[in-house]
């Protein structure tokens, strides 16, 4: 991939960050743990496409249907995992 295409992937996965934010909404940390689990997953969902062959909105060499699945993916099971909240309570 050339350097344009690196940085036409990362806006993507970067402004699919923000819509979950938006949608979601939360602090400032909230958002960049959004703008990292979204660039994780777009970057695996292009390394899924690339893998398996499955081509799905093709961009150039960009693979924007994979890469924003992958983000969503990533974006929704990250988003889930962070809303655990611990209890203090004893089970004896």
């Amino acid at each position: 991939m050339t350097l344009p295409t690196l940085l036409f992937a990362l806006l993507i996965a970067l402004l699919c960050g923000v819509l979950f934010h938006i949608l979601r909404g939360g602090s400032g940390w909230r958002l960049l743990l959004y703008f990292g689990l979204s660039t994780l997953g777009f970057a695996v969902g292009q390394w899924i496409s690339d893998w398996r062959g499955w081509h799905f909105l093709m961009f150039g060499a960009l693979d924007l249907g994979m890469g924003v699945i992958g983000s969503a993916a990533f974006l929704a099971l990250g988003e889930w995992l962070s809303r655990i909240e611990k209890t203090n309570e004893s089970g004896v």
